[in-house]
Protein backbone atom coordinates (compact mmCIF):
# COMPACT_ATOMS: atom_id res chain seq x y z
CA UNK A 1 0.00 0.00 0.00
CA UNK A 2 1.64 3.13 -1.22
CA UNK A 3 1.03 6.79 -2.05
CA UNK A 4 3.14 8.82 -4.36
CA UNK A 5 4.53 11.77 -2.68
CA UNK A 6 7.06 14.02 -5.17
CA UNK A 7 7.92 10.80 -7.53
CA UNK A 8 8.58 8.64 -4.38
CA UNK A 9 6.65 5.84 -3.55
CA UNK A 10 5.76 5.89 0.35
CA UNK A 11 5.60 2.88 1.95
CA UNK A 12 2.25 2.54 4.02
CA UNK A 13 1.84 -0.58 5.11
CA UNK A 14 4.43 0.10 8.23
CA UNK A 15 2.32 3.13 9.44
CA UNK A 16 3.85 6.65 9.66
CA UNK A 17 3.17 9.87 11.48
CA UNK A 18 2.39 12.91 10.76
CA UNK A 19 3.14 15.65 12.72
CA UNK A 20 0.66 18.76 13.23
CA UNK A 21 1.86 22.06 12.66
CA UNK A 22 -1.09 24.64 13.09
CA UNK A 23 -0.42 28.45 11.97
CA UNK A 24 -3.84 29.73 13.51
CA UNK A 25 -3.93 31.77 16.42
CA UNK A 26 -6.98 29.84 17.59
CA UNK A 27 -6.78 26.72 17.27
CA UNK A 28 -7.93 24.22 20.61
CA UNK A 29 -4.68 23.12 21.62
CA UNK A 30 -1.17 25.13 19.61
CA UNK A 31 -3.05 28.21 18.68
CA UNK A 32 -0.61 30.90 18.39
CA UNK A 33 2.28 29.07 19.44
CA UNK A 34 3.64 28.43 16.26
CA UNK A 35 3.57 32.07 15.34
CA UNK A 36 7.62 33.38 14.05
CA UNK A 37 9.74 32.04 11.62
CA UNK A 38 12.40 30.57 14.13
CA UNK A 39 9.59 29.23 16.11
CA UNK A 40 7.91 27.66 13.28
CA UNK A 41 11.43 26.12 12.09
CA UNK A 42 12.49 24.70 15.22
CA UNK A 43 9.03 22.77 15.99
CA UNK A 44 9.58 21.34 12.05
CA UNK A 45 12.98 19.96 12.69
CA UNK A 46 12.25 18.39 16.26
CA UNK A 47 9.39 16.59 14.32
CA UNK A 48 11.48 15.42 11.24
CA UNK A 49 13.87 14.41 14.05
CA UNK A 50 11.62 12.51 15.81
CA UNK A 51 10.68 10.59 12.92
CA UNK A 52 7.66 12.51 11.15
CA UNK A 53 7.20 11.42 7.89
CA UNK A 54 4.65 13.83 6.87
CA UNK A 55 4.20 17.79 8.34
CA UNK A 56 0.57 18.72 8.10
CA UNK A 57 0.30 22.59 7.83
CA UNK A 58 -3.18 24.22 9.39
CA UNK A 59 -4.07 27.92 8.29
CA UNK A 60 -7.74 27.40 9.57
CA UNK A 61 -8.96 25.69 12.93
CA UNK A 62 -11.88 24.04 12.61
CA UNK A 63 -12.78 23.91 16.40
CA UNK A 64 -17.04 24.85 16.26
CA UNK A 65 -16.60 27.81 18.32
CA UNK A 66 -14.23 29.58 15.19
CA UNK A 67 -15.38 31.65 12.62
CA UNK A 68 -14.36 30.95 8.78
CA UNK A 69 -11.77 32.66 7.23
CA UNK A 70 -11.08 33.30 3.97
CA UNK A 71 -9.54 31.77 0.84
CA UNK A 72 -7.57 34.82 0.79
CA UNK A 73 -6.25 34.64 4.64
CA UNK A 74 -5.66 31.48 4.87
CA UNK A 75 -3.18 31.37 1.59
CA UNK A 76 -1.44 34.35 3.72
CA UNK A 77 -0.96 32.09 6.35
CA UNK A 78 0.41 29.01 4.63
CA UNK A 79 2.29 30.04 1.76
CA UNK A 80 4.89 31.70 3.32
CA UNK A 81 4.74 28.77 5.87
CA UNK A 82 5.19 26.15 3.36
CA UNK A 83 7.93 28.22 1.19
CA UNK A 84 10.25 28.64 4.55
CA UNK A 85 9.83 24.89 5.54
CA UNK A 86 10.90 23.77 1.85
CA UNK A 87 13.42 26.65 1.74
CA UNK A 88 15.20 25.26 5.31
CA UNK A 89 14.19 21.44 4.92
CA UNK A 90 13.54 21.20 1.33
CA UNK A 91 13.22 17.19 0.80
CA UNK A 92 9.95 17.71 3.57
CA UNK A 93 6.65 16.05 2.44
CA UNK A 94 3.92 18.50 3.29
CA UNK A 95 0.64 17.87 3.97
CA UNK A 96 -1.88 20.89 3.34
CA UNK A 97 -4.85 20.99 5.79
CA UNK A 98 -7.44 22.87 3.81
CA UNK A 99 -11.18 22.76 2.69
CA UNK A 100 -10.29 25.60 -0.44
CA UNK A 101 -9.46 23.88 -3.52
CA UNK A 102 -7.06 27.07 -4.30
CA UNK A 103 -5.56 26.66 -1.38
CA UNK A 104 -4.52 23.35 -2.20
CA UNK A 105 -3.64 24.10 -5.78
CA UNK A 106 -1.33 27.46 -4.46
CA UNK A 107 0.70 25.73 -2.11
CA UNK A 108 0.75 21.96 -4.47
CA UNK A 109 2.91 24.28 -6.87
CA UNK A 110 4.58 25.70 -4.49
CA UNK A 111 5.88 22.52 -3.25
CA UNK A 112 3.58 20.52 -1.11
CA UNK A 113 2.62 16.89 -1.53
CA UNK A 114 -0.20 15.98 0.26
CA UNK A 115 -3.77 17.38 0.74
CA UNK A 116 -5.65 16.67 3.60
CA UNK A 117 -9.38 17.77 3.40
CA UNK A 118 -11.77 17.73 6.60
CA UNK A 119 -15.02 17.94 4.00
CA UNK A 120 -14.05 15.56 1.44
CA UNK A 121 -14.45 18.14 -0.80
CA UNK A 122 -18.40 19.09 0.32
CA UNK A 123 -16.87 22.50 0.97
CA UNK A 124 -15.62 23.42 -2.55
CA UNK A 125 -16.99 21.98 -5.37
CA UNK A 126 -13.96 22.54 -6.97
CA UNK A 127 -11.60 20.40 -4.48
CA UNK A 128 -12.26 16.89 -6.33
CA UNK A 129 -11.55 18.23 -9.80
CA UNK A 130 -8.12 20.33 -8.44
CA UNK A 131 -6.90 16.97 -7.11
CA UNK A 132 -7.52 15.37 -9.97
CA UNK A 133 -5.59 17.87 -11.78
CA UNK A 134 -2.92 17.83 -9.32
CA UNK A 135 -2.51 14.28 -9.17
CA UNK A 136 -1.31 14.34 -5.69
CA UNK A 137 -2.53 12.09 -2.49
CA UNK A 138 -5.44 13.26 -1.20
CA UNK A 139 -7.06 12.74 2.49
CA UNK A 140 -11.06 12.71 2.87
CA UNK A 141 -12.41 13.04 6.21
CA UNK A 142 -15.88 12.37 7.24
CA UNK A 143 -17.75 14.89 8.71
CA UNK A 144 -21.52 16.48 8.21
CA UNK A 145 -22.25 20.20 7.63
CA UNK A 146 -19.65 22.93 8.32
CA UNK A 147 -16.99 22.94 11.79
CA UNK A 148 -19.46 25.29 13.05
CA UNK A 149 -22.78 23.25 12.86
CA UNK A 150 -21.16 20.03 12.50
CA UNK A 151 -22.27 19.02 16.49
CA UNK A 152 -25.80 19.35 15.76
CA UNK A 153 -25.67 16.62 12.94
CA UNK A 154 -24.87 13.47 15.08
CA UNK A 155 -27.95 11.96 14.37
CA UNK A 156 -27.29 8.31 12.57
CA UNK A 157 -29.23 5.05 11.73
CA UNK A 158 -26.09 3.60 11.75
CA UNK A 159 -22.94 5.47 12.49
CA UNK A 160 -20.26 3.38 10.89
CA UNK A 161 -22.68 1.68 7.80
CA UNK A 162 -23.58 5.58 7.69
CA UNK A 163 -19.93 6.50 7.67
CA UNK A 164 -19.11 3.72 5.18
CA UNK A 165 -21.31 4.52 2.75
CA UNK A 166 -20.06 8.29 2.78
CA UNK A 167 -16.67 6.89 2.26
CA UNK A 168 -17.74 4.36 -0.69
CA UNK A 169 -19.33 7.47 -2.43
CA UNK A 170 -16.36 9.97 -2.18
CA UNK A 171 -13.82 7.35 -3.60
CA UNK A 172 -16.47 6.60 -6.09
CA UNK A 173 -16.58 9.96 -7.28
CA UNK A 174 -12.88 10.67 -6.70
CA UNK A 175 -12.17 7.49 -9.03
CA UNK A 176 -14.18 8.88 -11.63
CA UNK A 177 -12.27 11.80 -11.92
CA UNK A 178 -8.89 9.83 -12.21
CA UNK A 179 -7.15 10.38 -8.57
CA UNK A 180 -5.58 7.32 -7.77
CA UNK A 181 -3.80 7.82 -3.79
CA UNK A 182 -7.11 8.10 -1.25
CA UNK A 183 -6.19 8.23 2.09
CA UNK A 184 -9.92 8.05 4.49
CA UNK A 185 -9.69 9.99 7.95
CA UNK A 186 -12.59 8.76 10.11
CA UNK A 187 -13.06 12.04 11.39
CA UNK A 188 -12.72 11.70 15.08
CA UNK A 189 -14.58 14.90 17.08
CA UNK A 190 -16.54 16.01 13.79
CA UNK A 191 -20.27 15.45 14.05
CA UNK A 192 -19.85 12.88 16.14
CA UNK A 193 -20.26 12.90 20.21
CA UNK A 194 -18.16 11.72 22.65
CA UNK A 195 -20.34 8.19 22.77
CA UNK A 196 -20.00 7.45 18.64
CA UNK A 197 -16.05 8.73 19.08
CA UNK A 198 -15.76 5.65 20.92
CA UNK A 199 -18.28 3.49 19.14
CA UNK A 200 -16.44 4.56 15.66
CA UNK A 201 -13.02 3.99 17.31
CA UNK A 202 -14.17 0.48 18.92
CA UNK A 203 -14.91 -0.55 15.00
CA UNK A 204 -11.91 0.78 13.36
CA UNK A 205 -10.55 -2.21 12.05
CA UNK A 206 -13.71 -2.46 9.68
CA UNK A 207 -12.35 0.34 7.58
CA UNK A 208 -9.77 -2.17 6.29
CA UNK A 209 -12.72 -3.05 3.92
CA UNK A 210 -12.41 0.13 2.17
CA UNK A 211 -8.84 -1.24 0.91
CA UNK A 212 -7.27 2.06 1.35
CA UNK A 213 -4.96 3.59 4.03
CA UNK A 214 -6.81 5.00 6.93
CA UNK A 215 -5.37 8.20 9.01
CA UNK A 216 -6.43 8.34 12.70
CA UNK A 217 -6.41 11.84 13.81
CA UNK A 218 -7.48 12.31 17.75
CA UNK A 219 -4.46 13.87 19.11
CA UNK A 220 -5.07 15.36 22.44
CA UNK A 221 -8.92 15.70 21.14
CA UNK A 222 -11.80 15.55 23.66
CA UNK A 223 -12.87 12.63 23.42
CA UNK A 224 -9.61 11.53 25.45
CA UNK A 225 -9.46 14.70 27.70
CA UNK A 226 -13.43 14.99 28.69
CA UNK A 227 -13.34 11.19 29.30
CA UNK A 228 -10.61 11.92 31.47
CA UNK A 229 -12.09 14.92 33.13
CA UNK A 230 -8.81 17.20 32.46
CA UNK A 231 -7.63 19.21 29.29
CA UNK A 232 -5.91 18.88 26.19
CA UNK A 233 -2.48 19.97 27.63
CA UNK A 234 -2.98 16.66 30.01
CA UNK A 235 -4.40 14.45 27.23
CA UNK A 236 -0.94 13.14 25.96
CA UNK A 237 -1.17 9.64 27.59
CA UNK A 238 -4.22 9.08 26.94
CA UNK A 239 -3.54 10.01 23.34
CA UNK A 240 -0.95 7.36 23.32
CA UNK A 241 -2.73 4.79 24.67
CA UNK A 242 -5.13 5.00 21.97
CA UNK A 243 -2.98 5.76 19.17
CA UNK A 244 -1.65 2.41 20.11
CA UNK A 245 -4.76 0.67 20.00
CA UNK A 246 -5.51 2.30 16.33
CA UNK A 247 -2.52 0.70 15.36
CA UNK A 248 -3.66 -2.39 16.63
CA UNK A 249 -6.55 -1.82 14.55
CA UNK A 250 -4.87 -1.43 11.19
CA UNK A 251 -4.25 2.63 10.92
CA UNK A 252 -1.50 3.57 8.57
CA UNK A 253 -1.02 7.09 9.29
CA UNK A 254 -1.32 8.93 13.09
CA UNK A 255 -2.10 12.53 12.87
CA UNK A 256 -0.54 13.87 16.20
CA UNK A 257 0.96 16.65 17.70
CA UNK A 258 3.08 14.70 19.74
CA UNK A 259 6.02 12.97 17.10
CA UNK A 260 8.33 11.11 19.58
CA UNK A 261 5.54 9.08 21.52
CA UNK A 262 3.75 8.76 18.40
CA UNK A 263 6.84 7.15 16.37
CA UNK A 264 7.67 4.88 19.32
CA UNK A 265 4.11 3.40 19.47
CA UNK A 266 4.95 2.27 15.10
CA UNK A 267 8.40 1.00 16.57
CA UNK A 268 7.10 -1.34 19.33
CA UNK A 269 3.92 -2.20 17.47
CA UNK A 270 6.38 -3.10 13.98
CA UNK A 271 7.58 -5.81 16.56
CA UNK A 272 4.66 -7.77 16.58
CA UNK A 273 4.08 -7.64 13.14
Amino acid sequence: MTINCKGNLIDLTKPKVMGILNVTPDSFYDGGRFSSDTVILNQVEKMLNEGATFIDIGGQTTKPTAGLISVEDELKRVVPVVDLILKNFPETLLSIDTFYAKVAEETINGGAAIVNDVSAGNLDENMLPTIAKLQVPYIMMHMRGTPQIMQQLTQYDDLVKDVMFYFSEKINAARSLGINDLIVDPGFGFAKTLEQNFELFSKLELFQMLELPVLVGISRKSMIYKTLETIPENALNGTTALNALALSKGASILRVHDVKEAVECVKLLNKFC
